[in-house]
């Protein structure tokens, strides 16, 4: 039996269609592996959204052809890399034996067979389709993650979405309910809706509404306890969605909502379509109908031009928002972007500097918000036992925080049951189960 290894790089967009692949290659015979010195089929997806992703990948082929030589390992790079980069890969990297992008993913069987036949396979070319075979899909635990779009149709100026992964594809929704279905009667209890922007969901299907349509059908499949959703446009996010997390009782209460500048003028350039203001009145709303809401976001740093008076524009947002988590960047140059061409880029020290100080902010407010939680009776939905200790716990509260707790009785994964939160650090919590 051959054996496969998949390094994932990237976003849960990434992580989805390498759990997707490997469920493909499971449905004909193959078995997945840990560790890459077992395997004789070694992938790697990828992510182009900032250059040190493209560099962990070359890294990693480095590393990975000792393995290749020794065992004869086909070698594959997929995913947004490999679309942007497609034969120039295999110049960098001449032992590859497939590049293929995001949208070719269904042919990796015949990809391996073509490789098994020292035939080079490139396939990069532009796909404007979903192809997902709903009944193959498999996963383990009680958690999965469900493409339900791919592409973007919003050309932010630092972004290169639009040009690996395409214009926005929906997937019929019938096709996405019948696949939950399947994965609910599997054990799956908490879905994770996906797509480079959810909130444009359903609209080239000429779906009103579409995205709120989807989540009211999945919350009547009865197995399923939790839904989410990432990530999200400010500037498509509707009233009904909003409406949504007060109305939809199995919907939990966190949003990713990326900002990724407090400066009017910055979010202009950056071609958001949104300002501080539009910004700010959707994060009251969701907190006036559901006060228990959990924002996190995604912020860059030093784009083309950004003053002092920029950067300390984001400073305050964050520190009226209080988010509850951040993924925050330095901006880096993509290739076709309109910013990459911009004038007054900002000096790398400029913009480790301006990371340090928002990064040490972020930290000080998601450590604070985690001690407001301390004393506080929390549903956790349990995902695993601790490997540390055999009375801990690990698993989620309703706002995708995670908490390890002890307990003096057994626990199943997939229990959701009451938790006193007695402890707030940095990133996780601390609690104590409670009976009753």
């Amino acid at each position: 039996m051959e054996k496969f290894y998949i390094e994932t790089y990237g976003c849960q967009m990434n992580e989805a269609d390498s759990e997707y692949m490997a469920s493909l290659l499971h449905t004909i015979g193959y078995e997945r592996v840990y560790d890459i010195k077992d395997a004789s089929i070694i992938l790697v997806n990828t992510c182009s959204i900032r250059d040190k992703a493209e560099k962990k990948v070359l890294s990693f082929l480095g590393r990975a052809y000792p393995y290749k030589r020794k065992n004869d390992c086909i070698l594959a790079v997929c995913g947004c890399v490999a679309q942007q980069e497609g034969e120039n890969l295999i110049k960098k990297a001449p032992y590859l034996d497939i590049v293929f992008g995001p949208h070719h993913i269904n042919y990796l069987p015949n990809f391996i067979k073509r490789a098994r036949n020292n035939e080079k396979v490139v396939e990069v070319t532009e796909r404007n389709v979903i192809e997902r075979d709903k009944d193959l899909f498999t996963t383990e635990g009680i958690r999965a993650m469900i493409p339900i779009m791919q592409g973007c149709n919003n050309f932010c100026s630092f972004c290169i979405v639009p040009y690996v992964r395409g214009r926005e594809v929906s997937r019929k929704p019938e096709d996405v309910i019948e696949e939950v279905k399947r994965l609910a009667d599997y054990g799956i209890q908490e879905v994770m809706l996906l797509g480079q922007n959810v909130n444009s969901y359903g609209k080239d299907l000429a779906v009103k509404e579409g995205f709120v349509k989807l989540i009211e059908e999945i919350s009547k499949i009865k197995k399923i306890e939790r839904i989410r959703f990432t990530t999200s446009h400010p500037k498509d996010i509707t009233e009904g969605l909003i409406n949504s997390f007060a109305t939809i009782e199995k919907l939990m209460p966190h949003i990713h909502l990326p900002v990724q500048s407090g400066s009017d003028r910055v979010l202009n350039l950056m071609n958001r379509k949104y300002s501080r203001e539009d910004y700010l009145r959707i994060v009251k709303k969701l907190r006036q109908l559901r006060p228990d809401i959990s924002i996190t976001t995604d912020i860059i740093v030093g784009f083309p031009s950004e003053t002092e008076d920029d950067f300390e524009d984001t400073l305050t947002l964050v520190k009226e928002v209080r988010y509850d988590s951040a993924f925050s960047f330095k901006y880096s140059k993509r290739p076709y972007t309109k910013a990459s061409t911009m004038e007054d880029q900002i000096p790398e020290e400029i913009k480790q500097r301006r990371l340090e100080i928002l990064q040490n902010l972020l930290k000080e407010i998601i450590y604070e918000k985690n001690k407001e939680m301390e004393g506080r009776i929390v549903p956790v939905l349990v995902e695993s036992r601790s490997k540390k200790e055999k009375t801990e716990f690990m698993g989620r509260t309703p706002c995708f925080r995670i908490v390890n707790f002890s307990s003096n009785r057994e626990i199943k994964e997939g229990e959701t049951v009451k938790v006193k939160i007695t402890r707030g650090f940095k990133n996780s919590l601390k609690g104590e189960f409670i009976n009753g």
